[in-house]
Formats: C-alpha cells, structure tokens, sequence
C-alpha cells in the first residue's frame, strides 16, 4: 500500500487538488490523506468551494509512513503553504529519504523553499519561472526529474495524476485508470 499526503490550504486550486486525490483513490494500492494546515478540517479553496481534510497537519506524527506529499497549486493556496514552515520541514524530509515529492501549477513555488529542486528540472503555471531560480525551468505538461515531479496546471490535472499513479502503481494501474475514465489523450481534441 502506498500513502500519500495532499496538503490543503486556504485558496488552493480545486481541480488539482481533487482531480488528483480522486484518481489516486481509484488505485486500490493507494491511499491518500488530504491534511489541512488551518485550524479547521474545513478548507476553502480558491473558488470558494470548501472542503474537508482527513486531518489537520499536527496529526502527521509518522512520515515514514507515507510515500509521497503533493502540493497543489492555486493562489493564495501555494503561497500559504509556502509560508507553512511545518509544511517546508516535511517536503524537505520526505525528499531526504527518497519520497516523492509533486507540485503543480503555483505549487512549485513551495519546493523551491523547501530548497528540494536546485539543480532540478520543473514546471509550473507560466509567470511562476521567476520564483524558481535555482531550477532548470521546462515547459512541458509534466516534468520528472528523479523524485520530483511537477506539472503547469488545472488543464494538465489529469495528465499530473496519471503520471503520479504510474510512479506510485506502476504502468499497468495507471493505464487502467485511463481506461476507465476514458482517458485517450490523442482523442481528445475530437
């Protein structure tokens, strides 16, 4: 079983948030805990659509136990986690041990504080290539980069969680999932 933590704060993107949380809880193998930084499991996003975390952040007490921290991006929701330094600790942690580390759209913006991606290949929503001055700026739809997994934004949430649950699952589970939610990327235009 892999375990994986979203981080939600306050004006977070919901599509990547959910699209993400949704589709990695499709994959039997994958469990996932949305934890809230506030001091209420309830969680406003970015489009004022509210949500409730499965915990609150001082109920991590064992990282070891997961697998992989995602952070999703929206404004001022990555900026908020950004200035979370509970959340920078972790994201420096988890990629001290090898974990898998994910950000989109703004969410990049808090690894480069975690100071995780000097020297590393990223992404993100266009405008935020500034706030990344120590990595090596891409403009792909997903970048991998050892554990480091970033992508642009809301459009490319499918495309990020895929690409997630194929590092977490494996190709097999990953290819299942687009299946079943008919997923063809070369299709889609039509």
């Amino acid at each position: 079983m892999m375990n994986v933590i979203v981080f939600l704060a306050a004006g977070f993107e919901e599509v990547e948030a959910l699209t993400v949380v949704d589709y990695l809880r499709r994959v039997k193998q994958i469990t996932v805990d949305m934890i809230s930084v506030g001091d209420s499991l309830q969680v406003l996003g970015s489009h004022h659509i509210e949500v409730k975390a499965d915990k609150k952040i001082a109920e991590l007490s064992n990282l070891d136990a997961y697998d992989a921290v995602i952070i999703p991006g929206g404004m001022p929701g990555a900026a908020n986690l950004r200035d979370d330094q509970r959340v920078v600790k972790i994201i420096s942690e988890m990629n001290e041990a090898g974990k898998l580390v994910a950000a989109i759209c703004a969410g990049p913006i808090v690894l480069e504080k975690a100071k995780v991606i000097d020297g590393k290949k990223v992404t993100s929503y266009p405008g935020f290539e500034k706030d990344l001055p120590h990595s090596i700026y891409q403009t792909d739809a997903v970048v991998k980069d050892g554990n480091i997994i970033t992508s642009r934004g809301p459009g490319k949430a499918v495309d990020f969680a895929l690409e997630l649950v194929t590092l977490l699952a494996g190709e097999k589970e990953a290819e299942n999932l687009r299946k079943n939610i008919l997923y063809d990327k070369e299709r889609c235009m039509e």
